[in-house]
């Protein structure tokens, strides 16, 4: 395991392929994420960028290559390992996946709960924390169909906050959302990467990329460029 105070990239990747149902969506790809670092992810439908992030969360097996992610071997991970790894790294979805039968609070405790936290002080005090800190304050009770869908992906957002991870892994979060209420959750993100959490955010939308600059990744032919290297232009609001 890393030493949380050493300077090791939060991901690592080494000539690594990417699989798809036996397709190779990405051959020897190499990129790494620091520590604290806000990247964008971007590529058309079908070039690889949901298959590196699943990759990278251990929900896609590694078959070529070395990735690290949070100090584990993602190459040689166990199952009884992956719990572990997904402590140190917050994932958000697009589609939210909170149980609409339960309140917020109740979707928040079912995760401390599954990662080990027992104290019901601590649980208490950290389910107030997180809910500050994406700017909602007064939502325990409420169950998540009474939110709006901005309102339902910061839930998402405290929910991936709860075990202080080392990165953010965020798989198109505002691809249900308006364009303002976008922008919000991408401040929301700033302010979380400000604090020092590494964010990786997959997205379609050339405008959020030209509003919130960060380093670009994109998969492009098997290939991952990366803007900080090969600086590319985005034609006029291209959809990839």
């Amino acid at each position: 395991m890393e030493n949380m105070f050493s300077n090791d990239p939060v991901v690592r990747v080494r000539e690594a392929s990417i699989f798809q149902d036996n397709n190779t969506v990405l051959n020897n790809i190499s990129f790494k994420i620091d520590k604290g670092e806000f990247v964008f992810l971007i590529g058309r439908t079908g070039s690889g960028k949901s298959s590196i992030l699943k990759t990278l969360y251990a929900d896609l097996p590694l078959q070529m290559g070395e990735i690290s992610v949070a100090g584990f071997d993602i190459r040689k991970i166990k199952s009884n390992q992956v719990p572990l790894l997904r402590r140190k790294i917050g994932i958000i979805f697009q589609d939210f996946q909170l149980f609409p039968d339960r309140t917020v609070g109740e979707n928040l405790n079912f995760v401390m709960k599954a990662t080990g936290w027992k104290d019901g002080a601590k649980m208490k005090n950290r389910l107030a924390e997180v809910l500050m800190q994406v700017g909602l304050g007064s939502v325990e009770k409420k169950m998540p169909h009474q939110l709006s869908g901005g309102e339902q992906q910061r839930v998402v957002i405290a929910r991936a906050l709860i075990n202080e991870p080392l990165i953010l892994i965020a798989d198109e979060p505002t691809g249900n959302l308006d364009p303002k209420v976008a922008s919000e959750i991408l401040r929301l993100f700033q302010q979380i990467n400000k604090s020092g959490t590494a964010i990786f955010m997959a997205t379609h939308s050339y405008g959020l990329i030209r509003k919130f600059p960060a380093r670009v990744l994109k998969c492009e032919d098997g290939n991952i460029v990366d803007s900080n290297t090969a600086p590319f232009e985005f034609k006029s609001d291209e959809e990839f």
